[in-house]
């Protein structure tokens, strides 16, 4: 794979290439290294596509794990045991973090990285909530989120997002005090 766009939210790929370039380094080598033509084994049943053969995010994220695990690479999960004094209801529910909790795909060296090959909502979840949230816990400083683009995606099941739309949602939205510097990167096969 090898990527094609570059993006910079809040000053994310000044402060990667000045604080972590090895770590960046390793991020380019995972993904020159990935094998995405291995990872085209989805059968299409949509209407649109059926009987061709897709992209598998879920065997495309298997891939990127083990590449990043290769490389000492590690997830990281948080649970969200929080207790009731947190919130407040008119009812009396279960405690809402039982069970719950929040996991990023990899870290290393305070430098998260999320693969999405999924929705759009998910991309936008991972960096304006999901990188801030361990941002706040004291686990990462900076991320990167690595996505397909439009012409990646569209090889894909309908509904996965891309990088083109994610940056311009991105620029749309601007820029909050508590969004931490993130790297969009965008992979094509």
């Amino acid at each position: 794979m090898k990527v094609v766009g570059l993006y910079s939210f809040k000053g994310g790929r000044e402060v990667i290439e000045a604080q972590h370039k090895p770590l960046l380094d390793e991020v380019y080598d995972v993904i020159a290294g990935t094998d995405s033509s291995a990872c085209k084994t989805k059968i299409s049943k949509e209407r649109s596509a059926v009987g061709q053969t897709l992209y598998s995010p879920r065997a495309l994220n298997k891939a990127f794990k083990a590449r990043f695990g290769a490389l000492s690479w590690q997830s990281y999960r948080v649970d969200c045991d929080y207790p009731r004094q947190f919130y407040t209801t008119d009812y009396d529910p279960p405690r809402v973090g039982i069970g719950a909790y929040r996991e990023i795909d990899f870290i290393k060296a305070r430098v998260g990285v999320e693969v999405q090959f999924g929705k759009y909502s998910f991309m936008v979840y991972n960096v304006c909530a999901k990188m801030t949230i361990f941002h706040k816990q004291g686990v990462i400083d900076v991320g990167i989120e690595i996505v397909p683009v439009k012409a990646f995606a569209a090889q894909m099941s309908s509904g996965v997002s891309y990088f083109e739309q994610f940056v311009w949602d991105l620029e749309a939205r601007g820029i909050a005090d508590i969004d931490i510097p993130v790297l969009v990167l965008g992979v094509n096969e």
